[in-house]
């Protein structure tokens, strides 16, 4: 079973959907792997137009798997940060693909989902959407997605999301900028279908070049040497015992060691 399904109309509108439904299209190596393969092989096509990202099933992207999280908190240095490096190798291809790129979410979005949103250049969420920057629960660290969030929800907005790792809603998603409309389950395939139309009266390259100025100009291109900071910054924390203990006290379905209420 393919873990990101990949299917290209006539018109040239690409539709990726995240395909691990059991568990809320959590992402582990493999389905970060797919991604990538997927996003370098249409990255450049030039019958490509534009490419529209879903989750199958009842939500759209629940963040990281966390029995693949409680894992890699034991893998030795090299695969742990690979495996950081897998996601903010994803998360970078998603944000720098050279065609428009549109996120259909519902249900949950947490952590990397999220982070997914921030990277895609239209975002529509249903009512039903929840949203957080969960990481922090579990004793680890966003930084793969952080120069996203900031990007999209500016810095003000990420500081207390990704600091609380509280939930929130779509109508205070639209707020912060992490989406750009709410629209209702019923009408949200012809939402899609009239801002493709805009798209594709848009010329190819001039689109193109217009989104790779805008990143490029505003300092939002990720060169090698900053990713692999990301990277690094990641697998460190995943690899220290608050983690271990915060993906163990999830699977529990307990507090973790270090909270104490407020007083």
């Amino acid at each position: 079973m393919s873990l990101v399904r990949l299917d290209i109309a006539p018109s040239g509108i690409a539709t990726a959907t995240l395909n691990r439904p059991e568990v809320g299209n959590a992402y582990n190596e493999d389905l970060l792997d797919e991604l990538i393969a997927g996003l370098t092989r249409l990255a450049p096509d030039p019958a490509i137009r534009a490419l529209v990202l879903r989750g199958a099933g009842k939500h759209f992207q629940a963040g990281a798997d966390i029995g693949w999280l409680g894992q890699a908190t034991e893998y030795p240095p090299e695969r742990n940060y690979q495996a950081s490096m897998a996601t903010t190798r994803a998360m970078q291809l998603l944000n720098e693909f050279p065609h428009p790129t549109i996120a259909v979410v519902h249900g949950a979005c947490f952590g990397g989902g999220a982070g997914m949103v921030c990277c895609v250049d239209v975002a529509l969420a249903t009512p039903d959407a929840l949203f957080g920057l969960t990481e922090v629960r579990v004793g680890v660290a966003p930084t793969p997605i952080s120069t996203h969030m900031v990007h999209a929800m500016g810095l003000r907005h990420t500081r207390r999301y990704a600091l609380t790792g509280e939930r929130f809603d779509a109508a205070e998603a639209c707020r912060i900028g992490l989406v750009h409309e709410v629209v209702a389950a019923e009408a949200m395939e012809a939402k899609l279908t009239a801002i493709l139309d805009a798209i594709l009266l848009g010329a190819p390259g001039a689109i193109t070049m217009t989104k790779r100025s805008f990143l490029g100009a505003n300092g939002l291109l990720l060169d090698e040497r900053a990713m692999t900071l990301l990277a690094h910054e990641s697998w460190t924390q995943r690899a220290t015992e608050e983690a271990r203990e915060g993906t163990t006290a999830f699977r529990a379905k307990r507090r973790p060691g270090w909270y104490h209420p407020p007083g």
